[in-house]
């Protein structure tokens, strides 16, 4: 290190400042570790400002509509559409106009430094730090950032650009203008069938887009139950969108602000814009990895500790999208608990330190705090499509897979009196995955408005392992929509 550059010591450096690593920070500094986040974007992270919160708020309006023109009474105060102009408003509202000033504040509370810049491995425990030419307190260029215990990477996903010839010269859209747009395009063409793809094709619609969607494979949301993909993939045909399957795009271009999709069935497609939602990698390409002995753009494999595998040491953690185990804000957020909690337990001094390491001792029971095992059996995420689509656990699919004897109970939604009370013609479907040699649940999907509040009842029956038989003593009240665990549990035998 020369005179010039300044070096900054921590017990815990956490890169990445989104809710992953705000999440590891806290944990982390519980135990009375000082502790440094690193962030060369907005503090909160990719979810703050680029996918949950806006993705939602440009959503919920058109679910909102379509809730209320389903119940007499409110369907005649529905005069018109959706206001594009306050929907963009009120996205804005919760992105805090890309401001970070307030997330910065938190973090100032808690006790965590914040610096920024761009932060690349130069040794273990060791990073450089690069200013953002955007950000006016960034670090100065050439500081060092030194851990004394611990460096904890939560540096997410980026958005892959499939090589299709002329694409990335069109400037297509990813997740990230999608859900900051500042006007809808009269046409949009999303390649891709995944959750982005799905959600974002529904946000566009209802803001007047016309929407096109090229899936390649056969069917939507290949990671979800194949009855919740068609009851997505009916809705949006019914709203107007036009999805071809077993379609790809071979080159593109781009002349007079529109774009060319050539398509490798023959012929071709013009729309204002396209957004690409193929999929993302693990924000790895250019952290420096390969000064550890690691691979640029690859995830960090980790134990469930959340301490990466093939580093010596046992100080380099990483939790969140950028492990390749999640890709969910909320199961990152889970991770970065496991993994602050960790890092507090074996690194801090004192009387801390002997109750941590004794807990930590006993942390290969089932479940314990101090293991992400949540990550191998019970992953809720939702689609908030229309309709939304919950799912937690294994599919019928994943379980039969993994050698277990299970067998899928379904019921319809629309049978169920909360749910009729809720809407007419109400449409959505629940179905429990059974292992009955256990006889608990290993998986559940619920689709139909609002399914996402159901989600979390299943989530709590996977990981406390409860038997059918006890959770017929869990009554569901009525008339809500969560009688159909009853109804489930009537259809499975009880």
């Amino acid at each position: 290190m020369n005179a010039e550059q300044q070096a900054l010591e921590y017990d815990v450096v956490v890169v990445g400042a989104g809710a992953v690593g705000e999440n590891v920070a806290d944990r982390a500094g519980r135990g009375g570790l000082s502790v440094v986040i690193v962030e060369d974007e907005l503090v909160g992270g990719e979810c703050s400002y680029w996918a949950c919160m806006p993705s939602k708020a440009l959503l919920r309006p058109g679910a909102v509509l379509a809730g209320a023109r389903a119940v007499p009474g409110a369907s005649e105060a529905v005069t018109g559409g959706i206001d594009t102009a306050a929907t963009l408003a009120r996205r804005d509202r919760f992105t805090s106009d890309w401001d970070d000033a307030g997330q910065a504040r938190w973090l100032e509370k808690t006790g965590i430094d914040l610096v920024r810049g761009r932060a690349r491995f130069t040794g273990p425990r060791e990073l450089s730090l690069e200013p953002d030419d955007a950000t006016l307190d960034a670090a100065p260029a050439g500081t060092v950032l030194r851990a004394r215990r611990a460096v904890v990477v939560a540096t997410g996903s980026v958005p892959v650009i499939p090589p299709v010839p002329g694409l990335a010269e069109c400037e297509p859209w990813t997740s990230r203008e999608a859900t900051s747009a500042e006007t809808v395009p009269a046409s949009l063409v999303v390649i891709g069938g995944g959750v982005v793809a799905c959600e974002m094709a529904v946000a566009y619609t209802d803001l007047g887009a016309a929407v096109t969607m090229l899936v390649r494979g056969d069917r939507l949301l290949d990671r979800m139950e194949p009855f919740a993909a068609q009851e997505v993939e009916e809705s949006l045909m019914e709203l107007g969108v036009d999805i071809r399957f077993g379609v790809e795009a071979v080159r593109a271009a781009r002349q007079d602000g529109r774009t060319t999709v050539e398509l490798s069935q023959g012929g071709s497609i013009v729309a204002d814009q396209v957004l690409v939602a193929t999929g993302r990698r693990p924000g790895t390409g250019d952290l420096g990895v390969e000064a550890l002995g690691l691979e640029p753009g690859r995830p960090l494999a980790v134990d469930d500790a959340m301490q990466v595998t093939g580093v010596e040491g046992g100080w380099l953690f990483a939790a969140g999208d950028v492990t390749g185990r999640t890709g969910t804000t909320h199961q990152g957020k889970y991770d970065a608990r496991v993994a602050g909690d960790v890092v507090a337990a074996r690194f801090s001094d004192g009387p801390a330190a002997a109750e941590g390491a004794a807990a930590e001792e006993r942390a290969a029971a089932p479940w314990s705090r101090y293991r992400a095992t949540a990550d191998h059996a019970a992953v809720p995420q939702v689609a908030f499509t229309r309709p939304e689509v919950s799912a937690v656990g294994l599919t019928e699919q994943e379980a039969r897979a993994a050698g277990m004897a299970v067998r899928a109970v379904r019921y319809d939604l629309g049978n169920v009196a909360g749910a009729s009370v809720a809407a007419d013609g109400y449409r959505g479907t629940a179905q429990l995955v059974v292992d009955d040699a256990r006889g608990v649940v290993v998986g559940a999907t619920f689709t139909g408005p609002d399914a996402a509040e159901l989600l979390h009842a299943a989530t709590i029956a996977i990981v406390s392992e409860a038997p059918l038989d006890r959770l017929w003593h869990a009554v569901p009240a009525y008339p809500t929509v969560s009688e159909v665990w009853l109804r489930l549990l009537e259809t499975a035998g009880l």
